[in-house]
Protein backbone atom coordinates (compact mmCIF):
# COMPACT_ATOMS: atom_id res chain seq x y z
CA UNK A 1 0.00 0.00 0.00
CA UNK A 2 1.47 3.56 -0.87
CA UNK A 3 1.16 6.23 2.00
CA UNK A 4 -1.53 8.24 0.99
CA UNK A 5 -0.23 11.66 2.08
CA UNK A 6 3.19 11.13 1.07
CA UNK A 7 5.09 8.48 -1.85
CA UNK A 8 8.07 8.36 -0.29
CA UNK A 9 7.67 4.42 1.17
CA UNK A 10 5.52 1.64 1.37
CA UNK A 11 3.33 0.59 4.61
CA UNK A 12 4.73 -2.12 6.27
CA UNK A 13 1.65 -3.92 7.68
CA UNK A 14 1.18 -6.29 11.09
CA UNK A 15 -1.71 -7.47 12.94
CA UNK A 16 -2.38 -4.82 14.96
CA UNK A 17 -0.69 -1.59 13.02
CA UNK A 18 -0.16 -0.20 9.83
CA UNK A 19 2.72 2.51 9.94
CA UNK A 20 4.23 4.47 7.56
CA UNK A 21 7.48 4.80 7.09
CA UNK A 22 7.85 7.71 5.26
CA UNK A 23 8.85 9.86 8.34
CA UNK A 24 7.13 12.15 10.41
CA UNK A 25 3.81 14.42 9.35
CA UNK A 26 3.15 17.40 9.65
CA UNK A 27 -0.31 18.47 11.92
CA UNK A 28 -2.14 19.07 8.55
CA UNK A 29 -1.18 15.56 6.87
CA UNK A 30 -1.41 13.64 10.21
CA UNK A 31 -5.25 14.82 10.20
CA UNK A 32 -5.54 14.12 6.41
CA UNK A 33 -4.23 10.16 6.64
CA UNK A 34 -6.55 7.53 7.44
CA UNK A 35 -4.37 5.88 9.62
CA UNK A 36 -3.98 7.24 13.18
CA UNK A 37 -0.27 5.55 13.45
CA UNK A 38 0.75 6.98 10.44
CA UNK A 39 4.54 8.50 11.34
CA UNK A 40 7.26 6.85 13.41
CA UNK A 41 5.67 4.69 15.71
CA UNK A 42 5.77 1.19 17.36
CA UNK A 43 5.39 -1.90 15.57
CA UNK A 44 4.59 -4.93 16.82
CA UNK A 45 5.58 -8.76 14.84
CA UNK A 46 4.94 -12.30 15.66
CA UNK A 47 7.31 -14.78 14.39
CA UNK A 48 5.24 -18.49 13.26
CA UNK A 49 6.33 -21.49 13.29
CA UNK A 50 7.84 -21.59 9.71
CA UNK A 51 10.11 -18.57 10.99
CA UNK A 52 11.38 -21.20 14.01
CA UNK A 53 15.14 -21.07 13.90
CA UNK A 54 16.16 -17.85 12.17
CA UNK A 55 18.04 -15.41 13.36
CA UNK A 56 16.49 -12.06 14.60
CA UNK A 57 18.08 -10.20 12.17
CA UNK A 58 17.73 -12.46 9.20
CA UNK A 59 13.95 -12.78 10.34
CA UNK A 60 13.32 -8.95 10.53
CA UNK A 61 15.36 -8.65 7.26
CA UNK A 62 12.36 -9.98 5.43
CA UNK A 63 9.49 -8.36 7.25
CA UNK A 64 11.07 -4.62 7.03
CA UNK A 65 12.68 -4.45 3.51
CA UNK A 66 12.95 -0.70 3.95
CA UNK A 67 15.46 -1.34 6.63
CA UNK A 68 18.78 -2.57 5.88
CA UNK A 69 20.28 -5.27 7.99
CA UNK A 70 22.79 -2.90 9.44
CA UNK A 71 20.58 -0.36 10.37
CA UNK A 72 18.09 -3.35 11.60
CA UNK A 73 20.99 -4.53 13.94
CA UNK A 74 22.16 -1.39 15.17
CA UNK A 75 18.48 -1.03 16.35
CA UNK A 76 18.65 -4.57 18.33
CA UNK A 77 22.19 -3.36 19.76
CA UNK A 78 20.61 0.39 20.72
CA UNK A 79 17.40 -1.68 22.56
CA UNK A 80 14.94 -0.18 20.20
CA UNK A 81 14.18 -3.52 19.40
CA UNK A 82 13.09 -6.22 21.83
CA UNK A 83 12.00 -9.42 22.52
CA UNK A 84 9.00 -10.23 25.57
CA UNK A 85 10.10 -7.17 26.76
CA UNK A 86 13.71 -7.81 26.94
CA UNK A 87 16.98 -6.47 25.30
CA UNK A 88 18.50 -8.86 22.72
CA UNK A 89 21.17 -9.67 20.08
CA UNK A 90 21.04 -10.15 16.21
CA UNK A 91 21.76 -13.32 16.29
CA UNK A 92 19.25 -14.63 18.67
CA UNK A 93 17.17 -17.73 17.43
CA UNK A 94 13.74 -16.48 17.48
CA UNK A 95 10.23 -18.87 18.36
CA UNK A 96 6.71 -19.02 17.36
CA UNK A 97 4.83 -16.77 20.04
CA UNK A 98 7.70 -14.60 20.31
CA UNK A 99 6.41 -10.62 20.92
CA UNK A 100 8.78 -8.53 18.68
CA UNK A 101 8.86 -5.10 19.63
CA UNK A 102 10.46 -2.26 16.92
CA UNK A 103 10.37 1.55 17.86
CA UNK A 104 12.10 3.46 15.67
CA UNK A 105 13.19 6.99 16.48
CA UNK A 106 13.29 9.55 13.89
CA UNK A 107 16.66 10.28 12.42
CA UNK A 108 19.24 12.13 14.21
CA UNK A 109 20.76 15.85 13.24
CA UNK A 110 24.06 14.96 11.24
CA UNK A 111 26.96 17.03 12.62
CA UNK A 112 27.76 17.62 8.96
CA UNK A 113 27.29 21.00 7.63
CA UNK A 114 24.88 21.86 4.72
CA UNK A 115 27.10 24.17 2.12
CA UNK A 116 25.39 25.92 -0.76
CA UNK A 117 27.73 23.75 -3.70
CA UNK A 118 26.59 23.91 -7.14
CA UNK A 119 25.25 20.45 -8.25
CA UNK A 120 24.76 19.21 -11.47
CA UNK A 121 21.66 17.02 -11.34
CA UNK A 122 20.87 14.08 -13.90
CA UNK A 123 17.76 13.26 -11.84
CA UNK A 124 16.01 13.38 -8.76
CA UNK A 125 13.04 11.31 -7.18
CA UNK A 126 12.10 10.55 -3.78
CA UNK A 127 14.21 7.29 -3.69
CA UNK A 128 17.09 8.57 -5.25
CA UNK A 129 19.46 11.20 -6.34
CA UNK A 130 22.01 11.00 -9.42
CA UNK A 131 24.47 13.69 -10.02
CA UNK A 132 27.34 14.68 -12.88
CA UNK A 133 30.24 14.98 -10.04
CA UNK A 134 32.66 17.57 -11.55
CA UNK A 135 36.37 16.66 -11.18
CA UNK A 136 37.91 18.09 -8.07
CA UNK A 137 35.42 17.64 -5.79
CA UNK A 138 35.42 15.51 -2.79
CA UNK A 139 32.53 12.99 -2.48
CA UNK A 140 32.75 12.69 1.74
CA UNK A 141 34.20 14.26 4.55
CA UNK A 142 37.49 12.75 5.63
CA UNK A 143 40.84 13.94 7.08
CA UNK A 144 41.81 17.07 5.24
CA UNK A 145 38.91 17.60 3.35
CA UNK A 146 35.92 18.27 6.72
CA UNK A 147 33.72 20.79 4.26
CA UNK A 148 33.53 21.47 0.70
CA UNK A 149 32.20 17.95 -0.41
CA UNK A 150 29.75 16.24 -2.41
CA UNK A 151 27.88 15.28 0.88
CA UNK A 152 28.14 18.58 2.11
CA UNK A 153 26.22 19.82 -0.79
CA UNK A 154 23.68 17.41 -0.88
CA UNK A 155 22.51 17.90 3.09
CA UNK A 156 21.77 21.88 1.50
CA UNK A 157 19.68 20.61 -1.39
CA UNK A 158 18.01 18.04 0.50
CA UNK A 159 17.08 19.57 3.74
CA UNK A 160 14.04 16.81 3.76
CA UNK A 161 16.13 13.71 3.29
CA UNK A 162 15.03 11.14 5.26
CA UNK A 163 18.20 9.73 6.78
CA UNK A 164 20.25 6.94 6.50
CA UNK A 165 21.12 4.12 9.18
CA UNK A 166 19.28 6.79 11.77
CA UNK A 167 21.16 10.13 10.64
CA UNK A 168 19.75 12.59 8.50
CA UNK A 169 22.33 12.41 5.71
CA UNK A 170 22.94 11.00 2.48
CA UNK A 171 23.44 7.47 1.66
CA UNK A 172 26.61 7.42 -0.68
CA UNK A 173 26.27 3.96 -2.45
CA UNK A 174 29.80 4.31 -4.48
CA UNK A 175 32.48 6.47 -5.05
CA UNK A 176 34.38 8.48 -7.40
CA UNK A 177 37.79 9.57 -7.09
CA UNK A 178 38.04 13.41 -6.67
CA UNK A 179 39.65 14.12 -9.71
CA UNK A 180 37.45 11.96 -12.07
CA UNK A 181 34.22 13.11 -12.97
CA UNK A 182 30.66 11.68 -13.89
CA UNK A 183 27.75 10.08 -13.01
CA UNK A 184 27.14 9.10 -9.38
CA UNK A 185 23.68 7.82 -7.46
CA UNK A 186 22.75 8.72 -3.95
CA UNK A 187 20.61 7.11 -2.02
CA UNK A 188 17.70 9.03 0.14
CA UNK A 189 16.84 6.62 2.27
CA UNK A 190 17.62 3.65 3.61
CA UNK A 191 15.66 0.96 1.62
CA UNK A 192 16.94 2.90 -1.39
CA UNK A 193 20.44 2.67 -0.01
CA UNK A 194 20.02 -1.45 0.85
CA UNK A 195 18.42 -1.96 -2.61
CA UNK A 196 21.20 0.09 -4.83
CA UNK A 197 24.12 -1.56 -2.73
CA UNK A 198 22.66 -5.02 -3.82
CA UNK A 199 22.74 -4.50 -7.20
CA UNK A 200 26.41 -3.04 -7.23
CA UNK A 201 27.58 -5.95 -5.01
CA UNK A 202 25.46 -8.66 -7.56
CA UNK A 203 27.24 -6.61 -10.72
CA UNK A 204 24.05 -5.37 -11.60
CA UNK A 205 24.63 -1.77 -12.07
CA UNK A 206 26.40 -1.03 -15.76
CA UNK A 207 29.59 1.25 -15.42
CA UNK A 208 30.76 2.63 -18.67
CA UNK A 209 33.55 5.41 -18.51
CA UNK A 210 35.51 7.42 -20.83
CA UNK A 211 39.34 7.78 -20.26
CA UNK A 212 42.08 9.69 -22.45
CA UNK A 213 45.03 7.35 -22.26
CA UNK A 214 48.95 7.38 -23.36
CA UNK A 215 49.61 4.92 -26.53
CA UNK A 216 46.99 3.10 -28.85
CA UNK A 217 45.76 0.00 -27.16
CA UNK A 218 46.69 -3.44 -28.63
CA UNK A 219 44.37 -5.50 -28.74
CA UNK A 220 41.96 -2.47 -29.33
CA UNK A 221 39.31 -4.43 -27.10
CA UNK A 222 40.36 -6.88 -24.78
CA UNK A 223 39.82 -8.11 -20.42
CA UNK A 224 41.95 -6.83 -17.86
CA UNK A 225 41.66 -9.21 -15.06
CA UNK A 226 43.80 -9.22 -11.99
CA UNK A 227 44.22 -8.51 -8.25
CA UNK A 228 44.04 -5.10 -7.27
CA UNK A 229 45.49 -4.53 -3.58
CA UNK A 230 47.23 -2.07 -1.38
CA UNK A 231 51.19 -1.44 -2.97
CA UNK A 232 54.02 -3.55 -1.28
CA UNK A 233 56.00 0.18 -1.97
CA UNK A 234 53.41 2.47 -1.24
CA UNK A 235 50.53 2.16 1.10
CA UNK A 236 49.05 4.96 -0.81
CA UNK A 237 48.45 3.71 -4.17
CA UNK A 238 47.16 0.45 -5.31
CA UNK A 239 48.93 -2.09 -7.37
CA UNK A 240 47.57 -4.98 -9.75
CA UNK A 241 50.57 -7.43 -8.16
CA UNK A 242 49.63 -6.91 -4.89
CA UNK A 243 51.21 -8.84 -1.65
CA UNK A 244 47.25 -9.69 -1.46
CA UNK A 245 44.24 -8.13 -2.93
CA UNK A 246 40.73 -8.89 -4.60
CA UNK A 247 40.00 -10.01 -8.45
CA UNK A 248 38.97 -6.96 -10.16
CA UNK A 249 37.85 -6.91 -13.75
CA UNK A 250 37.76 -4.34 -16.56
CA UNK A 251 36.72 -4.35 -20.24
CA UNK A 252 38.20 -2.11 -22.48
CA UNK A 253 37.77 -0.95 -26.27
CA UNK A 254 39.24 1.66 -28.12
CA UNK A 255 37.15 4.18 -29.78
CA UNK A 256 39.20 6.70 -31.37
CA UNK A 257 42.99 7.18 -31.71
CA UNK A 258 45.02 9.75 -32.38
CA UNK A 259 48.88 9.85 -33.07
CA UNK A 260 50.53 9.16 -29.45
CA UNK A 261 46.92 8.75 -27.61
CA UNK A 262 43.63 6.89 -27.97
CA UNK A 263 40.37 7.43 -26.59
CA UNK A 264 38.54 4.02 -24.81
CA UNK A 265 35.64 3.07 -23.48
CA UNK A 266 35.94 1.00 -19.75
CA UNK A 267 33.57 -1.22 -18.13
CA UNK A 268 33.74 -2.74 -15.13
CA UNK A 269 32.32 -5.82 -13.76
CA UNK A 270 33.89 -5.01 -9.83
CA UNK A 271 34.45 -1.57 -8.27
CA UNK A 272 37.63 -1.67 -6.41
CA UNK A 273 39.67 1.49 -5.37
CA UNK A 274 41.58 3.18 -8.31
CA UNK A 275 40.73 0.13 -10.36
CA UNK A 276 40.40 1.46 -14.28
CA UNK A 277 43.44 3.47 -13.23
CA UNK A 278 45.62 0.73 -12.42
CA UNK A 279 44.38 -1.78 -15.01
CA UNK A 280 45.04 0.96 -17.79
CA UNK A 281 48.54 1.51 -16.12
CA UNK A 282 49.14 -1.98 -16.19
CA UNK A 283 48.98 -2.64 -19.65
CA UNK A 284 51.11 0.44 -20.60
CA UNK A 285 48.38 2.84 -21.09
CA UNK A 286 48.22 4.99 -17.85
CA UNK A 287 45.32 7.54 -18.37
CA UNK A 288 46.16 10.99 -19.08
CA UNK A 289 47.03 13.44 -16.31
CA UNK A 290 46.86 10.63 -13.76
CA UNK A 291 50.01 11.72 -11.35
CA UNK A 292 49.60 9.08 -9.40
CA UNK A 293 50.20 5.75 -11.72
CA UNK A 294 51.00 7.43 -15.01
CA UNK A 295 55.08 7.52 -14.27
CA UNK A 296 57.46 9.50 -16.40
CA UNK A 297 54.43 9.66 -19.04
CA UNK A 298 53.15 12.56 -16.76
CA UNK A 299 55.46 15.06 -17.53
CA UNK A 300 58.12 16.17 -19.84
CA UNK A 301 56.48 14.92 -23.26
CA UNK A 302 55.36 17.17 -26.20
CA UNK A 303 52.95 17.74 -28.28
CA UNK A 304 52.99 18.99 -32.02
CA UNK A 305 50.47 21.74 -33.06
CA UNK A 306 50.28 23.23 -36.37
CA UNK A 307 53.74 21.83 -36.77
CA UNK A 308 55.11 23.39 -33.65
CA UNK A 309 56.10 21.49 -30.35
CA UNK A 310 54.09 22.12 -27.71
CA UNK A 311 53.69 21.03 -23.91
CA UNK A 312 50.98 19.08 -23.77
CA UNK A 313 48.94 17.62 -20.56
CA UNK A 314 46.00 17.56 -18.46
CA UNK A 315 45.13 19.08 -14.81
CA UNK A 316 43.45 15.58 -13.55
CA UNK A 317 43.47 12.51 -14.95
CA UNK A 318 41.38 12.44 -17.84
CA UNK A 319 38.86 9.50 -16.27
CA UNK A 320 34.83 10.23 -16.75
CA UNK A 321 32.01 8.29 -15.30
CA UNK A 322 30.49 8.54 -18.35
CA UNK A 323 26.78 6.02 -18.22
CA UNK A 324 25.26 4.84 -15.09
CA UNK A 325 22.20 2.12 -15.60
CA UNK A 326 20.50 0.38 -12.87
CA UNK A 327 17.07 -0.54 -11.45
CA UNK A 328 15.00 1.60 -9.22
CA UNK A 329 14.68 0.83 -6.24
CA UNK A 330 11.27 1.52 -5.68
CA UNK A 331 9.82 1.14 -9.21
CA UNK A 332 11.71 -1.45 -10.16
CA UNK A 333 12.36 0.37 -14.02
CA UNK A 334 15.47 0.20 -15.59
CA UNK A 335 16.65 3.33 -15.94
CA UNK A 336 20.19 4.77 -17.62
CA UNK A 337 22.10 8.12 -16.93
CA UNK A 338 24.49 9.79 -18.69
CA UNK A 339 26.48 12.17 -17.92
CA UNK A 340 28.56 14.81 -21.00
CA UNK A 341 32.06 14.58 -21.32
CA UNK A 342 33.46 17.38 -18.81
CA UNK A 343 35.04 20.53 -21.09
CA UNK A 344 38.58 20.15 -19.80
CA UNK A 345 38.21 16.16 -21.34
CA UNK A 346 36.43 17.74 -24.41
CA UNK A 347 39.09 20.23 -25.20
CA UNK A 348 41.69 18.00 -25.13
CA UNK A 349 39.87 15.79 -27.59
CA UNK A 350 39.39 18.61 -29.48
CA UNK A 351 43.29 20.13 -29.48
CA UNK A 352 44.13 15.62 -30.41
CA UNK A 353 41.76 16.00 -33.51
CA UNK A 354 43.14 19.05 -34.87
CA UNK A 355 46.52 17.52 -35.34
CA UNK A 356 44.83 15.02 -37.34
Amino acid sequence: LQCPIRSYRKYAKSDKLLVCWGGEHTPAEREACPEATCGYTDLNLEPTRADEGKRLDVWLDGRLPDLSRSRIQSLIKAGNITVDGNRTTPHRKIHAGMQVHIEIPPPADTTLTPEPIPLDILHEDTSIIVVNKPAGLVVHPAAGHSSGTLVNALLHHCPDLEGIGGEKRPGIVHRLDRDTSGAMVVARNDAAMANISGQFKDGRVHKEYLAIVHGIPDPGKDTVRTLIGRSRHDRKKMSARPPSGRNAVTHYETVETFTDYALVKATIETGRTHQIRVHMAHIRHPILGDRQYGGKKVSGFRFQVSGKEEPFGAPRQMLHAHILGLTHPTTGKNMTFTAPVPQDMQSLLDTLRSDG
